[in-house]
């Protein structure tokens, strides 16, 4: 299982500096770990590559809790201030298991709740970035 304390994670900036290298289109990332909330600030101090979209992972992969529609709406925001509005797109962590397994972490009850916090705060967020 994928539940244990994570504290040898590395910082996203160090995963950044070789991610970008990557030719892509974008670049999806987890973000609602408690361990990586905090790292949005790290993507400005890194720098994101001209044109590049971000796809951050706003609904967790590995809890049974809908985030509330507030975060969301606060961490778009936060991504759009460092790439621009047109370069965010709201994920998620993973899709909705750490494992490839048919015992997913987050139960299917709870999926669809996530997904409607998530679409409810991206529309949200594009009011408040396109006023």
């Amino acid at each position: 299982m994928n539940h244990g304390p994570r504290l040898t994670d590395i910082p996203l900036k160090d995963a950044l500096q070789f991610a970008f290298k990557i030719n892509a289109g974008a670049y999806s990332f987890e973000v609602m770990n408690p361990r990586h909330m905090h790292e949005w600030r790290q993507v400005a101090e890194v720098g994101v590559p001209e044109g590049k979209i971000l796809i951050p992972g706003l609904l967790g992969h590995a809890n049974n809790y809908v985030e509330h529609p507030e975060l969301i709406a606060e961490y778009i925001c936060n991504y759009a201030g460092i790439v621009g509005r047109e370069n965010v797109i709201a994920g998620t962590d993973c899709g909705f298991s750490s494992r490839a397994t048919y015992a997913p972490e987050v139960h299917p009850t709870v999926v669809w709740p996530k997904f409607r916090a998530l679409a409810e705060r991206a529309r949200i967020a594009s009011a408040r970035l396109w006023n």
